[in-house]
């Protein structure tokens, strides 16, 4: 009883001891060396490469602390409903991100993601639907439709609230948290003193509305009691539930009770709402359960993905946002990740018709081009002599942009314009002419820049050769084309002279006319539902487009073709 006594006169003072030893410990720098909101250089190993860092609001080197290792950490999805592009959106710039860090720079991602599943909305979604919506949506529509390389491992909350008790209890430990007699965790914003703002906002920031018991309005919930026919766990403090921004930062410190980043972590990523309060209170609860001075050396933020006209974010909230299943009945996932690529991953970008057009253009243009480029190097495209050296020359520059582009804050804007010019050229040297003069043929070179071109499709995700159609299509387009080609063949071949008074074209049988009308009729008819066959001579080339059959269609038209009858 004594024991009992003694320990309830002196715990809070031994609380207060700590917490005061723990403002003057930061204050003076013994933490790391760092006080205040000063970003420390990381040590390590530098990549070459430059990122914009919303801890110091400008481009630093991208330095890890292991040699070709880089870790990863972002906020999952709190999608409760159908998934709106504005999602899409995020985690498809950042696997972008992740993909060059990979595929062009060699840098193995390891990245962990926290499934939000105890998020009110969520709660009462998934009694509902008797499922992890969240989870559900993340893998089913990200990581299959649009084909987001997953995260090395998901984690739910509600499968890691043990964790998130011991975290918070030692975060208590350390001076930095406080619980109230209503069974409340507040964070205590004034035990990290200067610390807290590193994302700016805390100036004005009234904090979270939930109880009036907190010592600071600025300070925020790490516990809260459970209300009548909500979800609850047994804690210290009483029956409860997590708060919204400790689930991350015990995620992002351990798995399973095993450290996985523990308090060194390389890259945190999240859109660019996310920043302040949530990334701002993430750093300090993590930092004040590791006791150190900087947590995550770098922040990546993406920008919103607005409605055209619209100066607010695509948001359910606010009923001006597109679902990826009507995206999908106009679009493809590879045209929504060229718009991506057309504008950089941390600026706000404009949804519109138009700009999904030039989406499409783009995607359009290359692919065009590699089915021309193939065509010349089958023999079935009969061109002017090439200017081999010059294309060398543009194939070696283009390589060096793209990969100073991407290793600059990952600009990818600028490496697709590196990759079109490249095309343009390329282009402009496949120029067909009905028969050949002999003239020595170059297809080193185009075997090189459509080989070039794939690989940094590839990195970007982007698959022209595997599109939704499948295989088996390809296999009756190739089949329907060489038949068409035979049938052409055919009725192309010339007569040694016209015959006296015969109304058909010079040198052509006159009762073989109808089935090269037939063959124009076919090839005109498949282009609306996306198969584009190409007349060169008295050969053809085809490729599957994507698009809207209508704009399929005009697309045929405006191209310059060359008609067999």
């Amino acid at each position: 009883k004594m024991y009992g006594l003694l320990t309830g006169i002196f715990s809070p003072l031994l609380v207060a001891a700590r917490s005061v030893n723990a403002v003057r410990s930061r204050l003076s720098g013994s933490c790391c060396g760092v006080s205040g909101k000063t970003w420390i250089r990381p040590g390590g190993f530098d990549t070459g490469l430059k990122t914009f860092n919303s801890l110091t609001k400008q481009k630093e080197p991208l330095i890890l602390a292991r040699e070709g290792v880089a870790t990863w950490y972002s906020c999952g999805p709190t999608v409760y409903d159908h998934a709106h592009l504005g999602h899409a959106c995020s985690y498809v710039r950042f696997d972008i991100l992740q993909r060059i860090l990979t595929k062009m720079f060699g840098i193995t991602v390891i990245h962990a993601m926290v499934i939000t599943d105890i998020d009110d909305k969520i709660i009462k979604r998934s009694w509902e639907a008797h499922t992890d919506v969240t989870l559900f949506i993340y893998k089913h529509v990200f990581v299959i439709v649009f084909e987001v390389i997953p995260p090395a491992v998901y984690l739910r909350v509600t499968d890691n609230v043990h964790h998130i008790v011991a975290f918070i209890e030692r975060i208590i430990q350390n001076g930095h948290a406080y619980a109230t007699k209503e069974g409340d965790v507040f964070f205590d914003i004034r035990s990290i003193g200067d610390r807290y703002g590193k994302f700016g906002g805390a100036a004005d920031s009234q904090g979270e509305p939930w109880s009036t018991n907190k010592r600071d309005a600025r300070d925020f919930a790490l516990w809260k009691p459970s209300k009548p026919q909500e979800p609850y766990w047994e804690s210290p403090w009483g029956r409860g539930r997590p708060g919204w921004h400790i689930e991350c930062s015990t995620i992002a410190s351990c798995i399973t009770g095993h450290s996985v980043f523990g308090s060194q972590l390389d890259i945190h990523s999240g859109g660019i709402d996310l920043a302040f309060p949530h990334h701002e209170n993430e750093v300090a609860q993590s930092e004040a359960y590791h006791q150190c001075g900087q947590w995550a050396n770098y922040f990546l933020h993406s920008g919103h993905l607005h409605l055209k006209g619209s100066a607010e974010k695509m948001s359910k909230s606010l009923k001006n946002y597109i679902t990826i299943k009507d995206f999908l009945q106009s679009y493809s996932a590879n045209e929504f990740r060229m718009f991506c690529l057309l504008a950089k991953y941390r600026s706000a970008v404009d949804y519109s018709d138009s700009s999904m057009s030039q989406a499409r253009t783009s995607l359009g243009t290359i692919s065009t081009f590699i089915h021309d480029a193939q065509a010349y190097l089958k023999g079935q495209l009969q061109c002017l002599p090439v200017q081999e050296a010059f294309l060398w020359e543009r194939l070696a520059e283009t390589k060096s942009s793209v990969v100073k582009a991407l290793a600059e804050d990952f600009d990818t804007p600028r490496a697709v314009g590196a990759l079109m010019n490249m095309v343009y050229h390329g282009n402009c040297q496949l120029q067909p002419v009905s028969e050949s003069d002999g003239a020595a043929r170059s297809p080193a070179v185009f075997a090189a820049m459509i080989s070039y071109i794939r690989d940094v499709l590839d990195v970007f995700g982007i698959d022209l050769l595997h599109t939704s159609h499948g295989g088996n299509l390809e296999g009756v387009v190739e089949q329907l084309t060489r038949f068409r080609s035979e049938v052409r063949a055919f009725a192309l071949a010339r007569q040694d002279a016209p015959t006296s008074g015969s109304t058909s074209k010079p040198g052509l049988f006159k009762e073989r006319i109808p089935l090269l009308k037939a063959c124009d009729t076919l090839r005109d008819g498949l282009a609306p539902f996306g198969v584009l066959i190409k007349d060169r001579g008295a050969t053809s080339t085809w490729e599957i487009t994507q698009g809207k059959p209508s704009e399929r269609g005009q697309s045929v038209q405006n191209k310059d073709q060359e008609t067999s009858s």
